[in-house]
């Protein structure tokens, strides 16, 4: 049985948190924390007050500020695998007498290698791989749950692209309560399950890469300019859509900490199964996933717009015109396919 005790722990991106909750703990994603929070600005001020920065992450920043904030004394921080920054966060936070545990994704998603860095994990926090593979199975239908609210979105367009991020991006902790997240979940599949679809004429827009700083503001943007996002590529991997038959096949299928390849052979399918028309890749200020940028332009075949966020928590003007010239040049181009395609059909008519 998992202790009863409320023991919170931050963690600084999405690891194995069965492994967490196995030993009693409640995961906390110190990004959904900052981000939620009503003032986000004020968390990286403390960092940028402490000593971190101008030209550091944001995110960065914000997870530190939540720390002193909210009064986090145990943090479990990814070394391997998302953030190059987190090594050094992970210093200072030792350094303001936080508890600290490294976690490291292995180089490649090696079988073997992620159940050696989940056993080291679980004797790290004094549980075992057992009591964590039982937490899984209770977490599957949870998962599964989130997928059905993707598949909603993209497949029968009754979810919208902010709903869809929320939930999806809320996975990483199921909102430090998986019972209620479920709970909360099931309740809002079953609401959108009577919504009317979205309109079919609308652009079908994939976000590439980590959550952005603005994205509330972000999705209902595109949804006033007559484009939804219909697949969240990080978002999604949160959920584990490919759970495997075990814990450490589970996050070995999960993309975002390996090769930015394997993550485009992902995207790649996705994109054709979503029936997707463009592109947004968001890259974060000062972050080196950013160079990944060359590479997804390489390797998409679909109009791409890159779009960079620091600290700012809205859109500026300035994105705004981009998104709306780029949202513009798409409908133009799709205008462009019909027009043929009504003259064959004319043609095959008579």
């Amino acid at each position: 049985m998992v202790s009863s005790q409320i023991k919170k722990i931050g963690i600084t991106t999405t690891i194995p948190i069965e492994i967490l909750l196995a030993a009693g703990y409640t995961p906390v994603d110190l990004n959904n924390v900052f981000i939620s929070d009503p003032d986000p600005g004020r968390l990286v001020n403390i960092a940028q007050r402490d000593g971190f920065p101008l030209n550091c992450c944001t995110w960065i920043k914000g997870i530190y500020g939540v720390c002193r904030e909210y009064g986090i004394s145990s943090v479990i921080c990814c070394t391997s695998g998302d953030c190059s920054n987190t090594i050094m966060l992970m210093e200072v936070l030792r350094l303001r007498g936080l508890k600290v545990t490294a976690f490291a994704y292995p180089e490649l998603p090696n079988r073997q290698q992620m159940a050696a860095a989940l056993d080291r994990l679980a004797q790290n926090l004094g549980t075992t791989l057992e009591a964590a593979s039982r937490v899984r199975e209770e977490l599957i239908p949870v998962r599964e749950l989130a997928l059905e609210l993707d598949r909603l979105t993209w497949q029968q367009g009754l979810v919208s692209g902010w709903e869809n991020h929320y939930w999806l991006v809320s996975s990483s902790d199921f909102n430090q309560d998986h019972h209620n997240y479920r709970l909360k979940l099931e309740e809002l599949v079953a609401q959108c399950r009577r919504h009317q679809p979205y309109p079919q004429d609308m652009l079908r827009i994939a976000y590439i890469s980590v959550p952005p700083v603005y994205g509330r503001d972000l999705y209902h943007y595109l949804e006033k300019n007559r484009a939804r996002v219909v697949f969240n590529e990080i978002q999604r991997q949160f959920t584990m859509p490919r759970p495997g038959d075990c814990l450490a096949q589970q996050y070995s299928n999960y993309t975002y900490p390996y090769s930015i390849h394997q993550r485009l052979d992902d995207i790649t399918t996705e994109l054709e199964r979503r029936r997707v028309d463009a592109v947004i890749h968001y890259v974060q200020a000062f972050c080196h996933r950013a160079i990944g940028d060359i590479i997804f332009r390489d390797g998409l075949k679909l109009p791409m717009l890159t779009l960079e966020g620091n600290n700012d928590f809205f859109l500026s003007q300035q994105v705004r015109t981009r998104i709306e010239a780029f949202l513009d040049i798409i409908q133009r181009q799709r205008q462009r396919q019909k027009i043929p395609e009504a003259r064959a059909n004319k043609f095959r008519l008579i």
